[in-house]
């Protein structure tokens, strides 16, 4: 049996609406968790408190490529309930809506604090078109993983100058990496959203408890988290800044 996700406005059922996945949850607080940390570090790195190289040193780069992929795989495999759940498209434009609204703002407050590096296409830029393209291309099935792996090794096998300038590295197929804060390009990580997609309609149609089973009380709070992974994400490196300069104008009072 092939699993085909519907991509109809039928309203969700009683049942759907009430039932909860928080062990994906808790993976994707997981991901938050660990993307904070990471910007403590560099926001530790950027007022001088400690002196590290985030954009050379591989215990960073590294880092960041295991917490880009594992948000961005939660976020496939969340596209794979929410079309399993029969999501209408107008909720589907409203949560879109959010998602680019604070990508806008991501691009703009950075700008203010990184006017040479800021960022035009990050993370949130990017979910923001997958999001619409994984909508479009769910009904592929098991065509979306050859679909992912295409995605992963175009940038390898084609570059070109053309795709260099900030008006159209969002493409990915760039000679070298852009002078930016946090460059998250279609191409290679719509692979890696394709394979989350794939992933949740597999687990949905074969699997399903590994998703609806419960968690432990201890990480319960984790699954809560998850659930409000854009807010946390918008406002972790405001807190975490204002903080670091308080504790500067402390030291220099």
């Amino acid at each position: 049996m092939r699993y085909r996700p519907r991509l109809t406005d039928t309203p969700l059922s009683h049942a759907a609406e009430r039932q909860r996945f928080d062990r994906l949850d808790a993976l994707r607080a997981l991901a938050m968790i660990w993307m904070a940390l990471y910007h403590f570090g560099f926001d530790l790195d950027h007022f001088g408190f400690v002196h590290q190289n985030f954009h050379a040193d591989p215990v960073w780069t590294v880092q960041r490529r295991c917490i880009v992929s594992l948000f961005l795989f939660c976020a496939g495999f969340g596209q794979a309930i929410a079309l399993d759940q029969h999501q209408p498209w107008p909720r589907f434009w409203r949560r879109w809506a959010q998602v680019a609204a604070c990508a806008l703002l991501v691009s703009l407050g950075s700008r203010w604090m990184f006017p040479r590096s800021f960022i035009s296409f990050g993370v949130l830029h990017a979910i923001a078109v997958l999001l619409i393209v994984l909508r479009l291309s769910a009904g592929a099935g098991r065509w979306l993983w050859l679909l992912g792996l295409i995605a992963l090794v175009l940038p390898q096998l084609v570059q070109h100058a053309w795709f260099d300038t900030r008006w159209t590295n969002w493409v990915g197929l760039v000679t070298h990496k852009p002078v930016t804060e946090d460059y998250v390009p279609l191409l290679p990580w719509a692979g890696v959203m394709w394979w989350g997609l794939a992933a949740g309609q597999w687990v949905l149609l074969r699997r399903r408890a590994w998703l609806t089973g419960t968690l432990p009380a201890a990480l319960e709070p984790l699954a809560a988290l998850g659930r409000w992974s854009l807010s946390f994400y918008m406002l972790h490196q405001p807190v975490l800044i204002g903080l670091l300069m308080a504790v500067l104008a402390l030291r220099q009072a």
